[in-house]
């Protein structure tokens, strides 16, 4: 007897300790504990409405893997040319198509590439935002970097939204999820107190996150919050203050997406469930629970769902999940449990339309979602820009992954 319960102890102590380095393996120890106490917070009665608010971020990357001309070109048509033939006929409780928003990395920049973007945003289809990839950058650097690509995006290719004062607004996703210097070998970034720069080149707020299993991934999950950049400290956006939780807070507005720790039926091993839409990771009802269940929305509207997931959309196995029978079964399952359930409401929204709803909520808005969209930062296209025109790139200094 004895023998036995040394093996099952000898036993228990192994499993135990391959888990705990599977979990800090991939950085599960980082967020794990903020994840499970969120539910019972944000757990809603099975009788109240939900307005779920889906966004996709898709970190659009043509020239992905080194791509020749030839590849990128080709990726961008597919979109250009498959979109509205894919998902054009599918209408949210709104009446709305789906909307794509693009965050196009400024490093690889490329004019006809945006432009081909630009107009399948014109017809409806979603809006452009900034991305970027740097290495060993410098504050001043990144700030000229900021200013003149969201000068030429606006002015040559009429994209990106306004403030209210007509200034460019823009959203931002960071490449290599290193925002604000995160990485702990202080790789692709290099500029502690990058949120201020963000802010002062007008970013209304960051969608990078989650990034886990990435050790760039926050303690703080599934909020919607304000982080202060910190001088000459990292990772600033760890922590913040919450959307909606009184006075008026200083910040840039960080909108994560949802992360769980979940265990599919039939599976033998749990599951990160992060947002990330890409072939071995294709939507389903399934996940939108999980989604759901992640609970990110502002205190002053709970029946608002905020789902910001993320992809790398020009990648071909990906474009063919995004725009392909995965996608069009969930939007189809999402018209069909509206129509079955007057307490669900599906929305359509870019990542602008999403910061504006989640500005309306936190004011105490009661009307609708469609009336919300534009509530500050205006569409792109809207009145005239207050910014001059820019003054060349050829001093800008970008390095790429």
């Amino acid at each position: 007897m004895t023998t036995v319960l040394a093996i099952l102890s000898a036993t228990v102590l192994v499993v135990g300790l391959l888990i705990a380095r599977e979990i800090r393996r991939r950085n599960i120890h980082r967020w794990l504990g903020a994840a499970m106490a969120q539910p019972f917070a944000s757990r809603r009665r099975d009788d109240e409405v939900t307005d779920l608010l889906l966004c996709i971020a898709d970190h659009y990357e043509p020239r992905w893997g080194n791509a020749s001309d030839a590849v990128a070109q080709s990726r961008v048509a597919a979109w250009t040319e498959g979109y509205a033939a894919a998902l054009g006929a599918f209408r949210d409780s709104d009446g709305r198509s789906p909307r794509h928003t693009f965050f196009y990395p400024i490093d690889q920049y490329e004019a006809e590439h945006v432009e081909a973007i630009a107009e399948l945003c014109r017809q409806g289809h979603g809006e452009i935002e900034i991305h970027l990839h740097h290495d060993n950058d410098t504050a001043e650097n990144l700030s000229r970097t900021l200013v003149e690509f969201t000068e030429l995006f606006a002015l040559r290719h009429g994209v990106l939204g306004r403030w209210p004062d007509g200034r460019i607004a823009y959203g931002f996703v960071h490449g290599n999820w290193a925002l604000d210097n995160s990485r702990p070998d202080g790789r692709w970034c290099g500029v502690p107190n990058e949120l201020t720069i963000l802010q002062r080149t007008g970013c209304y707020g960051d969608f990078t996150l989650p990034s886990a299993p990435d050790a760039t991934q926050t303690r703080t999950v599934n909020r919607i919050y304000r982080a202060v950049g910190r001088p000459n400290c990292c990772k600033s956006h760890n922590r913040g203050v919450r959307v909606g939780s009184g006075g008026d807070t200083p910040g840039l507005m960080i909108i994560q997406g949802p992360l769980r720790l979940w265990w599919p039926r039939r599976s033998r091993t749990p599951r990160i469930e992060n947002g990330c839409i890409q072939a071995g990771q294709v939507p389903s009802m399934a996940r939108l629970e999980q989604w759901l269940r992640a609970g990110v929305h502002v205190p002053q509207r709970p029946d608002w769902r905020f789902v910001k997931l993320h992809t790398h959309g020009a990648v071909e196995a990906n474009r063919q999940v995004l725009l392909g029978p995965s996608m069009q079964m969930l939007h189809r399952s999402l018209a069909e449990r509206a129509q079955g359930d007057t307490r669900f409401r599906y929305h359509y929204v870019t990542a602008r339309e999403m910061f504006n709803l989640a500005l309306a909520a936190e004011a105490g808005w009661q009307g609708t979602v469609a009336d919300a969209l534009d509530f500050e930062i205006c569409p792109p296209g809207s009145g005239e820009l207050t910014t001059p025109l820019p003054s060349g790139l050829g001093t800008v200094r970008i390095s790429a992954e």
